[in-house]
């Protein structure tokens, strides 16, 4: 196990995301290095108010810990307790214009000991895609690339981590699926520590590519105050998940990690409506009938 050589690859793909997206954007990511008295610290990376992005973050963090939190430990209970160091690059990209969907990626590393014991290490993490009105091209370009990702490493990761994904982010209070999907994946270790690292790696690789070439389609797209509004109606439910249900946002707060930075993945202006549905026949309940349903977009 080489921590170092975790750190070395997010530290690089946070700079060449955050690098790909200014040029995109035209405006600048503030950079806020910070620490944390337990140990550790990280780097997060916000542009806010963009043209493109109205709130995109890109965070690396890497902290240590004297005692695991609640949220890693459920599936370890062996190592309740036990001392930690985890590692992980998150970002989350909330666009102003209605027709590019929200994106999300997280990898992420944890290594754990009880004492006195040997060390238990995972990596976990993912890539998934929320649209506010769905385009099925770019639904099929993004599961596309997720499974070129994995192809290298064995045919069966795509199925198994698209429907973990599908699984993953769901609104079990709406019954509702929080966008098309993607693919998760959570205490990863098969075929030991570099094997494992090289499937993360070739996830985060593969970033870029899956949602690029959607968001140079979409961004020019006109939009009014309908879209927005509906946008800002949709945005509801991604906050709604990250506050109840996100096992990244938990473990951030359980373990005294950074409010702010932990925080970024909720974006800038959100709306909620009492018992609203969209009319019928609506792009607005397209979205709903055709993409907020768990399906196959590879068939």
């Amino acid at each position: 196990m080489d921590i170092g050589e975790v750190r070395r690859f997010m530290l690089d793909l946070q700079g060449l995301i955050v690098q790909r997206m200014e040029r995109l954007d035209g405006g600048r990511f503030r950079r806020d290095a910070w620490e944390r008295p337990e140990g550790g610290g990280g780097l997060t990376c916000v542009l806010e108010d963009g043209a493109l992005l109205e709130r995109g973050g890109v965070n690396f963090s890497h902290v240590l810990g004297a005692s695991l939190p609640p949220t890693a430990s459920v599936r370890h209970p062996e190592l309740a307790g036990g001392s930690y160091e985890a590692l992980g690059v998150s970002l989350v990209f909330h666009p102003r214009n209605p027709y590019v969907p929200t994106v999300h990626m997280n990898l992420r590393c944890l290594a754990a000991r009880t004492p006195g014991g040997e060390p238990v290490w995972w990596f976990g993490g993912g890539m998934d895609l929320t649209p506010v009105y769905g385009f099925a091209e770019d639904a099929v370009h993004f599961h596309r690339t997720c499974r070129g990702a994995l192809e290298p490493f064995g045919e069966d990761y795509y199925p198994r981590f698209k429907r973990w994904c599908d699984d993953y982010f769901f609104l079990p209070h709406r019954q509702e699926p929080r966008g098309i999907g993607g693919i998760f994946f959570d205490d990863f270790s098969e075929g030991g520590f570099s094997p494992a690292l090289g499937l993360v790696q070739s996830i985060g690789g593969h970033f870029l590519p899956a949602y690029l070439p959607i968001v140079e389609r979409r961004m020019q797209l006109p939009y009014g105050e309908r879209e927005r509004d509906f946008q800002a109606y949709r945005r509801g439910r991604y906050v709604e998940f990250n506050l109840v249900y996100d096992r990244g946002t938990l473990f951030g707060l359980q373990s005294g990690g950074r409010v702010e930075s932990i925080l970024m993945s909720l974006p800038p202006l959100v709306r909620w409506r009492y018992d609203w549905q969209p009319a019928a026949g609506s792009p607005e309940a397209r979205l709903y009938r055709d993409f907020l349903v768990a399906r196959d977009w590879l068939e």
